[in-house]
């Protein structure tokens, strides 16, 4: 539960950050608002997800899925530090490493939603790896929109964003193999 409300806290901390000194070099042209008003939403989709679940009656919730809150928010958290440190300005490789590992993250927590699902291996893999490519499309539109096609970066934007979606699909594949070996409960007629 703590690692969950720290992840969450240093978040929150580092979008205020953001937001109070837009000034700074490493958060000028980063779509720091965009992202101050939207990455506390990745805080909340868990809380009010189990809320509603108990709240609905048909099922048992359950304990709290504190595992899966906490990968949920980690990418946000992690993207936002490297703002923060000036990260993605200062390391080559800090962006790719992004794509790559954020995505494993991300993938892992819905993993970890699927295990507790009816879908056999295979379904969860394809599910894993398809909402992994979707994520990573979706958020290149983000960049996009927010803050690419205004700035210096449009002239290698093709090539960055062939990058990331390769990255973001590779450790979506990873995330979805360690979904099916690793995270799958050993459970009869689990297939």
């Amino acid at each position: 539960m703590w690692s969950d409300v720290a992840v969450k806290a240093w978040l929150v901390g580092l979008l205020l950050f953001a937001v109070a000194r837009p000034d700074l070099p490493q958060f000028e042209g980063k779509a720091m608002t965009g992202r101050a008003l939207t990455y506390p939403l990745a805080a909340i989709v868990v809380p009010l997800a189990w809320w509603w679940r108990g709240r609905s009656g048909r099922r048992r919730r359950g304990p709290y899925p504190f595992e899966l809150d906490t990968l949920l928010v980690l990418p946000f958290l992690i993207d936002v530090a490297g703002n923060a440190a000036n990260l993605y300005d200062t390391i080559g490789w800090w962006d790719d490493a992004n794509h790559f590992v954020n995505w494993a993250i991300l993938v892992a927590a819905f993993g970890l939603l699927l295990v507790r699902l009816p879908v056999g291996r295979w379904e969860a893999f394809g599910l894993a790896v398809g909402f992994g490519c979707v994520t990573a499309v979706l958020w290149e539109f983000g960049e996009y929109f927010t803050f690419i096609r205004n700035s210096p970066e449009l002239r290698t934007a093709y090539t960055d964003t062939l990058g990331d979606l390769a990255l973001g699909l590779a450790g979506s594949v990873l995330a979805a193999s360690l979904t099916v070996t690793l995270l799958w409960p050993a459970r009869p007629g689990r297939g």
